[in-house]
């Protein structure tokens, strides 16, 4: 009877010291969490996050280039870039990033779309057509736009290229000069992760 008594013993042992063994890893990250104010400090996004995101309001602008099918800004997710229609260096780059970064996205394509909004000396229509096909570009140099490029933040938008979403929110932006993988790699998470556009 010893030794049976001895040997559940033992095996109640092993059992608690293999539980012990899962359990602690999960109790200390719970303890870690919960209990403390420590956060991973890592960050998911290479862009910056506009937050919180920005309800584009609805307009109808001038198409300089013939139209999209649908609504510019709406139904797809859009990779948009403001600035004058001469396209100056830092335009020709970030209207680069916009097109490769599109181009790499292999079958998700068709799910994005890529805006010029032109906010004045419009434009040139050779350069834009040699390189950028399928793009569009959309006068916004009248009073009518406005309201919509208020919600564009203006620092350094000569080199930025923003995300909208399907339903018409900004939310993110990217500095072209930088690393344009990021763009790439968050742009398939939002296509993997969306049940929209």
């Amino acid at each position: 009877m010893s030794t049976e008594s001895a040997l559940r013993k033992g095996n109640l042992r092993t059992l608690a010291l293999l539980a012990g063994l899962f359990l602690l890893p999960l109790v200390a990250a719970f303890y870690a969490y919960y209990g403390t104010s420590w956060r991973p400090a890592g960050q998911a996004n290479h862009g910056e996050l506009i937050t919180p995101a920005r309800a584009l309001p609805e307009l109808t602008l001038p198409a300089v280039t013939p139209p999209a099918q649908g609504r510019p800004l709406r139904g797809k997710w859009s990779l948009v870039y403001i600035g004058a229609g001469t396209c100056t260096a830092g335009c020709r780059e970030a209207l680069y990033l916009m097109r490769q970064t599109r181009l790499a996205l292999n079958t998700d394509i068709a799910r994005v779309a890529r805006v010029f909004l032109v906010t004045g000396e419009c434009c040139a229509l050779e350069f834009l057509a040699r390189e950028h096909a399928g793009l569009t570009v959309l006068d916004a140099s009248g009073p009518a736009a406005a309201a919509l490029l208020r919600e564009f933040p203006a620092q350094a938008r000569e080199h930025t290229v923003f995300v909208v979403d399907p339903l018409g929110n900004l939310m993110m932006s990217y500095d072209a000069r930088r690393n344009p993988h990021g763009l790439l790699e968050d742009l398939q998470k939002l296509l993997r992760l969306s049940q929209i556009g």
